[in-house]
């Protein structure tokens, strides 16, 4: 299958940065950025440091990440490379260092506070099964209870037994989290999750009877998603991502520098 890149040959970036700088453009052109709270990280170059990982630095807006912006930070809270020279959010640091230190397998953890997203952590019951979006969480979200801002390090092990092996966690009356072998996964989870909330919090304003779907089907659905890479090129490439980079690069062409 052909693929359209949408990252000039010019580029000297790495890859890795390209694509968070990117993921970044996208949740802010989505609306669905705080500010400049919250956060995307993912697993930095190698070359970087090891066990690192890039997240925003704190005070840009997520509509100003560029790939060199990038703060570098190790598991352990060292700043290994900060070239806006603001450090990092304390609270962003122990959510998303939570994850990549207990699980390796993990490129990327993408956190949103978003209305719907708050709104639905915020129910007793997360996520219903009311619709194709909300299947594909059927049974495979976790959830962590709030226990304030996240600036006490000791919830990172809370956090990562809550999350077990899930890849969507509702970070109950806070908001929502993705996880992801590639940005591309990562952002594709929160793109369906927050269209799941949003759709769900339509059905409860409209005045009408939900209709909430059965639990074999609910079931069935749900590994429907989880084969759907296996019957589409194996992820290898990931033609969603390629075609959401297009269009982050096409609006915001200076995110690659």
């Amino acid at each position: 299958m052909t693929q359209i890149s949408a990252i000039p040959a010019s580029v000297d970036q790495p890859k890795e940065r390209i694509d968070l700088a990117a993921a970044y453009r996208l949740i802010a052109h989505f609306k669905m950025d705080d500010s400049i709270f919250t956060h995307i990280s993912a697993k930095a170059p190698r070359d970087e440091g090891e066990n690192a990982f890039l997240i925003n630095p704190y005070g840009l807006r997520f509509d100003e990440v560029t790939a060199s912006s990038l703060a570098t930070v190790d598991v352990d809270g060292n700043i290994l490379r900060d070239t806006h020279g603001a450090g990092i959010n304390k609270a962003g640091f122990t959510i998303h260092s939570a994850v990549h230190a207990a699980r390796p397998e993990v490129h990327c953890v993408l956190h949103t506070h978003t209305v719907a997203g708050v709104a639905v952590s915020s129910m007793e019951e997360g996520i219903l099964p009311l619709n194709q979006w909300s299947l594909q969480f059927y049974n495979r979200t976790a959830f962590h209870d709030y226990e304030g801002i996240a600036l006490d390090l000791a919830e990172r092990e809370r956090l990562v037994a809550d999350l077990g092996d899930r890849n969507v966690m509702v970070l109950r009356n806070h908001g929502l989290l993705t996880c992801g072998r590639t940005v591309g996964e990562a952002f594709a989870l929160m793109f369906n999750l927050e269209r799941a909330c949003k759709a769900q919090l339509a059905i409860m304003s409209s005045g009408g009877t939900p209709h909430k779907l059965g639990a074999d089907l609910a079931e069935k659905t749900a590994q429907q998603y989880e084969g759907w890479d296996k019957q589409h090129s194996g992820n290898k490439p990931d033609p969603q991502w390629d075609a959401f980079q297009r269009l982050a690069i096409k609006h915001y062409p200076d995110l690659v520098t």
